[in-house]
């Protein structure tokens, strides 16, 4: 059974201990945007975001259930605003659905201009794990369900 009706559910309508659980586990990773990370427009390859998203959706998950977990799928991901060499991107990531086996992490990056105070909203995906045991079996990702 899921403890939310739907994914874009915010922490407010979960029960107070997931709730409490979610606030501690966001993740938050901040990376410069150097030319060895950028494509031949100057921005920053869209591969190498999604595996700093995948990454930082994978620490919050984790910090939130304490288990083995493994990526098996990232929903829409929508990229805003072209990301270019000598910014800052912060990447932030929430779990945004708990389920039985499985969670969602939402993450969002924003683009910082290094020498200004500058900030925008750049990238958005949300990422899908599934709690596995020793085996590589889905187990519980919430003991208290």
């Amino acid at each position: 059974m899921s403890l939310a009706q739907n994914p874009a559910q915010t922490q407010n309508h979960f029960p107070d201990d997931i709730a409490a659980r979610i606030s501690q586990s966001e993740a938050r990773v901040i990376k410069a945007i150097f030319p060895s990370n950028t494509n031949h427009h100057n921005t920053l390859f869209g591969g190498d975001a999604l595996a700093w998203m995948d990454e930082t959706a994978f620490i919050a998950a984790t910090r939130f259930c304490r288990k083995s977990l493994v990526t098996v799928s990232s929903d829409r991901i929508d990229f805003k605003k072209a990301i270019p060499a000598g910014s800052l991107a912060e990447l932030i990531a929430n779990v945004i659905y708990v389920g039985n086996t499985s969670l969602k992490v939402e993450v969002n990056i924003y683009v910082e201009d290094m020498y200004t105070d500058h900030r925008e909203h750049a990238i958005r995906g949300v990422f899908t794990f599934v709690a596995v045991d020793e085996d590589r079996n889905p187990t519980q990702v919430w003991p208290h369900n």
